[in-house]
């Protein structure tokens, strides 16, 4: 396929620990002592953090003469086709799969981004008050604790949340706080927003996103799935392979409560008990398929088809002088220190569930623009025992990249997307 050309790996240096010698791959690869035979660039909407795997051939004992025990900064440069480049700073974080012979060996190295490390050194011990967003920067660019250095220097992207949520880190890693956060995030927008936010890295830094800010968004590129030697003018390049799940399991969705669902909340601070009720049918969520979830589903929406006994998360008490000034300060105002926890609950479960319910596998030539949570745009054509230019309105359509992966080979460089899609049918834009 020529639209699989080889892409370039401008530079993979290994940095030596302890005085040992650096690796410049490039270098190696010229001289064949080493060669760097599958390069794979990992984002993921469901992973805190970038990673890269490269499958690595050897004549002679690198691994040992370097040598590699884990942690070493490895500099990367990568480029595709169209000049788009990839410029992580990873770290060594594991060898696998040694295969070792008289004349070669075969593994291959895992890197990750140096916050996957920091972090299982790093503990959140603070107390924070406030807005959700606010505290996700100082979690990830503050030290956390006696000691600590900050997380990251990255870049980091937050979207404004609503609410303010109290609450003390109780020793918990950072990555693990955000994500926790994630769930409990309603989104600062005109109207009412869903609750439901990603928290992951791209090339571009950190993400702190909410869903519907991310199906909010306009689609990056336009792609489709066509036998025909060019593609048409108003696309941006070709689908070369595809993969739909179109798995439908009605009774699992119903019983996950995606379409509706009924809590019964009980307060550890005032003992009482509190009924939330949620309907598909009846709040607003911003959707990448038809703008209304229902329409799909009849009436499946209508009655609770699920029903959970939970502890009700309203985070810390507001401060106050002594435990029961703080107790006092709240009951006053029992809404003021913290938000609407039943409700925010309750949509946040239905958000992750119904997230994945299109997906969609794809594989293009080689775009490294392309990152983990962008919109993207498709075209599928209509099954039929005969050609035809016909594209099909339910398959087709904006989708969210829920992962990526960028592949680079000795002899081709390809994008492999998992696209997602929360509801059935195209959406009009």
């Amino acid at each position: 396929m020529t639209d699989l050309r080889p892409g370039n790996i401008r530079k993979f240096k290994i940095h030596g620990k302890n005085g040992s010698p650096d690796f410049a791959g490039s270098e190696a690869q010229e001289d064949g002592r080493v060669s760097l035979a599958d390069v794979r660039y990992y984002e993921n909407v469901m992973s805190n953090v970038i990673t890269l795997s490269v499958g690595v051939k050897e004549t002679n004992d690198f691994l040992d003469e370097l040598p590699i025990r884990g942690g070493e900064k490895v500099d990367i440069v990568l480029e595709d086709t169209i000049g788009n480049k990839l410029t992580p700073t990873l770290y060594v974080n594991r060898v696998r799969n040694v295969v070792s012979d008289t004349l070669e060996n075969n593994y291959f190295l895992d890197l990750a981004s140096e916050e996957l490390f920091k972090n299982d050194l790093t503990r959140v011990v603070k107390r924070y008050n406030g807005k959700i967003s606010e505290n996700v920067k100082k979690i990830l660019t503050e030290s956390n604790s006696k000691g600590s250095e900050k997380l990251t220097s990255k870049n980091i992207s937050v979207d404004d949340t609503l609410i303010d949520y109290n609450f003390i880190g109780n020793n918990k890693k950072p990555l693990y706080v955000c994500t926790w956060l994630a769930s409990k995030s309603i989104p600062a927008q005109p109207g009412e927003g869903t609750a439901g936010y990603l928290f992951f890295e791209t090339q571009d830094g950190f993400q702190f996103k909410s869903i519907d800010g991310l199906f909010s968004q306009s689609y990056k590129k336009k792609y489709v799935l066509t036998e025909t030697q060019f593609q048409p003018n108003e696309y941006d390049g070709k689908v070369l392979s595809y993969s739909i799940d179109r798995d439908v399991d009605l009774q699992k969705n119903l019983a996950l409560g995606i379409y509706s669902n009924k809590s019964i909340y009980f307060n550890l601070y005032d003992y009482e008990y509190v009924d939330q009720e949620f309907s598909i049918n009846n709040d607003k969520v911003k959707t990448g398929g038809k703008n209304n979830i229902s329409d799909s589903i009849q009436n499946f929406g209508e009655k609770q088809s699920r029903l959970m006994a939970r502890i009700l998360d309203i985070g810390t008490l507001p401060t106050g002088k002594d435990p029961e000034g703080e107790l006092e300060n709240w009951k006053s105002d029992p809404t003021k220190p913290t938000y609407n926890a039943p409700k925010t609950m309750v949509q946040s479960l239905m958000r992750y569930n119904q997230l994945f319910s299109i997906k969609i596998n794809i594989m293009i030539a080689a775009d490294f623009s392309l990152k983990a949570g962008d919109l993207i745009y498709c075209d599928f054509p209509e099954v039929r025992t005969s050609k035809n230019s016909k594209t099909n309105k339910q398959s087709g359509g904006i989708y969210m990249i829920s992962s990526v992966c960028h592949r680079l080979t000795s002899d081709q460089s390809s994008t492999s997307l998992t696209l997602v899609r929360d509801s059935f049918g195209r959406k009009p834009f």
